[in-house]
């Protein structure tokens, strides 16, 4: 048996930083559940020359059970200990883009990118498809995508992006981030924008993007798609094919500053009522086998309440172990969890 001690990685959200740690161990049992066959042992958290560490034991570790722990939602390096001294294990992470198509976009309200990750991660592997991590290019869906976090980090990971925003200033902030960002790479794209009209009216707003991270890809026709749609949530199945994503993942209104918007009941304090309408949509566009994770402020829901939403849609709620050790304060007026179902 070796041990290791993960660096967490320096956050600039303080209050985040904080909660890493234990974060970072709930998501270390997740992967270890979903696809390194219960290898680990011992996860804690250890002082290390007065540093915090998370640290494990594991047997026989090899490059594909290292690939996963590379793409931990907040590791900054692994070290093996021996003999009382760390040896670094060189980690090679998916990371198909620059960081700064993550690290750039600057906004109040912005979701932490290591929580935007952390939340891909653990949906991701709690999906039939974790296996295929960082071999196969995976749909991503985000609902409810703002101004593009969740979007960027799957485009990172080199996936088929998607997303679905109601607030036409965030859409446009988004679409005007992701083309200069693209330019300025000198990346091969190609983009189709503009308004989506049935029986002569307008009814949304879409980009569309063709990308990839070098010349030879595109040529070849490996490219990725992302694609974004500037209309309500609960309509997202007419713009995309039932079955056609592997994941979901929706960072819900927190019911603080943003609120939530629900057809027919305005703005409402609790994410429950717009849940309600729009998590069957979600359930439909999701694959057999995939996953939705949805993060959420405890304080204007509760868990089984949204998890009651997510099984009457009939999906398969995750609720035992480390599913129940992603809770964690944001700021005095949010508690922000995380909640994951499977599509049978």
């Amino acid at each position: 048996m070796s041990q290791y001690a993960l660096l967490i990685s320096p956050s600039a959200n303080r209050v985040y930083a904080d909660a890493s740690v234990r974060l970072t161990r709930a998501e270390l049992a997740v992967v270890d559940r979903a696809a390194l066959g219960g290898r680990l042992s011992g996860i804690t958290e250890t002082l290390l020359g007065g540093v915090r560490y998370v640290t494990f034991t594991a047997d026989g570790l090899g490059e594909r059970e290292i690939g996963y722990l590379a793409n931990l939602s907040s590791i900054y390096v692994l070290f093996e200990v021996v003999e009382g001294l760390l040896r670094p294990v060189e980690l090679r992470p998916l990371a198909r883009y620059d960081d700064d198509l993550l690290t750039i976009p600057k906004y109040p309200g912005k979701t932490n990118e290591h929580f935007t990750k952390l939340l891909l991660n653990v949906t991701l592997l709690s999906s039939r498809f974790a296996p295929e991590m960082r071999d196969r290019q995976l749909r991503v869906l985000d609902p409810l995508c703002g101004r593009g976090t969740t979007l960027n980090q799957a485009l990172m990971y080199g996936y088929d992006a998607a997303g679905v925003e109601h607030d036409r200033a965030d859409f446009e902030a988004y679409a005007t981030y992701v083309q200069t960002w693209l330019k300025r790479k000198r990346l091969k794209h190609r983009v189709e924008s503009g308004p989506v009209r049935r029986n002569r009216q307008v009814v949304a707003r879409r980009l569309q993007v063709d990308l990839a991270a070098d010349k030879e890809s595109y040529r070849a026709g490996r490219t990725q798609r992302l694609d974004v749609v500037q209309v309500d949530t609960v309509r997202s199945g007419e713009f995309f094919r039932p079955g056609s994503q592997d994941l979901l993942v929706a960072d819900a209104p927190y019911g603080v500053q943003h609120g939530s918007r629900s057809a027919g009941r305005g703005l409402a304090r609790s994410p429950l009522a717009l849940l309600t309408e729009a998590v069957p949509v979600w359930a439909e566009l999701l694959r057999s086998g995939g996953a939705l994770g949805i993060a959420w402020n405890t304080n204007v829901a509760r868990r089984e309440e949204a998890a009651t939403v997510l099984a009457d849609a009939g999906l398969q709620v995750l609720a035992d172990g480390p599913y129940l050790e992603f809770g964690h304060r944001v700021d005095q007026a949010i508690v922000r969890d995380i909640l994951i179902a499977r599509k049978p």
